[in-house]
């Protein structure tokens, strides 16, 4: 394999910013339906947009493949399938094998912190103590343009270290410390669209515009600082999913002459299905791994979207299915017993808590949660953990500092063959509440409107909301609608109560932020959005979908 040596791409990174300023146009074939703006030209230079281009040609066709086999695979679900192991990938399973070594900045990764790429955020994220950061332009990244462009160009001042941000309010000035945390970069999942941007008429992968504009940027930047490209990646459903990003980061290396084996990417196992497929998603990206992570939430969201079709797998009220439920502590062992034989990390999830200003009992209990559910974490295994507010990262780091003495818990002897896989389908036992039913569409409305002014993550009731948590609202309405469930009471969730619930819901929130805000800040157009998904017929696969396209328009 020829690579371009790293003094030659040097060289081509500076001509490609240069060929901006002098004013060179869009690449063939590649359109941008978009405002323009100068600020923007040294993101978005011929160079990384044909790097975009190139690796959409290359890979789109597999990408729409991998979503009709998910459309495949989930009629078969509501046919009545359901998964386990794959008979055809058993000797991986079987053999002995371990992914590449670890670099030595992921050595030590106890305590991640994660949120949006504003410039303020990641400012205090690399600040916070943290071991490291991930910068999320998925589900807690809402993706308008001026998010996604000036995220990326605040990624790379981040790396450069110039990044600074004078708050309007009180004229703060946020900078870097003298150390920072390690960055990884979450992009959007295979689901996603990006429809700013069109290559050969159609529009690009949200994943592989994420992707690309950010390594073409940055991975010789993050090489020459002894780091490296380190990613998340959201929402796998296969091994086959993962073997199409390992194809990605081949050709992205190859492109750009950095060495193969410098990306490194942790999967958040954050579907039922690739809960099956652990060993298989580790065996694909192997040269590429950094494991796998307890990505919860989603994980929740998916076991009701999978199992849509099936009264038997209705839940509780959202506030009851916990990680110490069952099957959710049957996919915490499995993530770490698959992780640990294979030599990598297995990291634990989001506590949704966040501190509480102003009422000390209720921030203390907040606090006891979130410890409870960190100590839960390193005594089960786990190598880290997420908190989503850098006043977590203390709590997160004294627990694990104190359950984990060494960088990670790697070497720890493996308990003996993990339970079966029909645990993972175990359904959790509970109520469904008045109050859940409440919540649930009280949270979606004011989330989606959150999201279509532009904010992907924003604090409601003491919880840090984001896409996977509103998307669990909002399909637990669906589901018990679907499946005429009652609440603990008796009644059963008709349509009629749901609309009852539902106008209730919407005057309050109207007379919490008054008339004028209630247009202006788009609660009117969330409460049709989160209407018309959860009394559909048919259960859409994202809410983010027909949310984009709202968004599209408010632009």
């Amino acid at each position: 394999m020829i690579c371009k040596p790293e003094s030659e791409l040097s060289t081509l990174v500076t001509e490609q910013h240069r060929s901006v300023a002098t004013g060179a146009g869009t690449p063939a074939g590649i359109s941008i339906d978009a405002p323009p703006a100068d600020a923007y030209d040294s993101i978005l230079t011929p160079a990384a947009l044909s790097f975009v281009a190139m690796l959409q040609r290359r890979f789109g066709a597999r990408r729409a493949a991998i979503l009709q086999s998910r459309r495949e695979t989930q009629d078969r679900l509501d046919a009545g399938w359901l998964p386990d192991l794959l008979p055809q990938t058993a000797p991986i399973r079987a053999r002995a094998w371990t992914v590449a070594p670890i670099p030595a900045d992921l050595q030590d990764r106890r305590v991640e912190i994660t949120g949006p790429v504003d410039r303020k955020m990641i400012i205090n994220a690399l600040n916070s103590g943290a071991s490291v950061f991930m910068a999320d332009f998925e589900d807690s990244c809402a993706p308008t343009w001026t998010n996604l462009i000036e995220g990326q160009r605040n990624l790379i001042d981040a790396i450069d270290g110039t990044i600074e941000h004078v708050s309007p309010e009180n004229g703060k000035r946020y900078r870097l410390n003298g150390r920072v945390a390690t960055l990884m970069v979450r992009p959007r999942g295979w689901h996603l669209p990006e429809k700013h941007v069109r290559v050969d008429g159609e529009p690009v992968s949200a994943s592989l515009f994420d992707f690309g504009l950010f390594f073409f940027h940055n991975a010789q930047r993050l090489r020459s600082r002894g780091t490296g490209p380190y990613f998340y990646l959201p929402k796998l459903e296969s091994h086959l999913e993962a073997r199409l990003w390992n194809d990605v980061f081949r050709a992205a290396q190859e492109e750009l002459g950095i060495p193969q084996g410098s990306i490194r990417a942790t999967v958040l196992i954050e579907t039922i299905l690739a809960a099956f497929e652990m060993d298989e998603i580790l065996w694909e990206l192997r040269e590429h791994s950094a494991g796998l992570n307890c990505g919860r939430w989603d994980y929740i969201f998916s076991f009701i979207k999978k199992f849509r079709g099936r009264p038997e797998f209705v839940l509780p009220d959202r506030s009851l299915v916990s990680m110490a439920r069952p099957f959710l502590q049957a996919y915490s062992r499995r993530v770490i017993r698959t992780c640990h034989r294979r030599g990598i990390h297995a990291m634990g999830g989001m506590a949704a808590q966040i501190p509480i200003k102003g009422d000390l009992a209720r921030n203390a209990s907040a606090m006891e949660r979130v410890a409870e559910d960190k100590r839960r974490e390193v005594a089960a295994g786990h190598d880290g953990t997420w908190v989503a507010h850098p006043g977590l990262v203390p709590l997160a780091r004294e627990i694990f500092d104190r359950g984990m003495p060494g960088p990670h818990q790697i070497a720890r002897p493996a308990e003996a063959e993990s339970a079966a896989t029909s645990e993972l389908l175990d359904v959790p036992e509970g109520p469904i509440t008045e109050g859940g039913l409440r919540q649930n569409i009280n949270v979606g409305i004011l989330y989606l409107a959150a999201w279509l002014r532009g904010s992907g993550c924003v604090p409601l009731y003491d919880l840090m909301e984001d896409a996977a948590t509103a998307e669990i609202s909002r399909t637990q309405v669906w589901q018990w609608l679907r499946h005429g469930a009652r609440l603990e009471d008796g009644r059963p969730i008709s349509l009629d109560l749901y609309r009852a619930v539902r106008d209730q819901e919407i005057s309050g929130i109207r007379a919490q932020v008054g008339d004028e805000a209630w247009n202006a800040g788009r609660y009117a157009r969330a409460a049709e959005i989160f209407d018309g998904l959860a009394t559909a017929s048919d259960l859409a696969d994202f809410l983010t979908i027909p949310a984009y396209d709202e968004l599209l328009r408010n632009e």
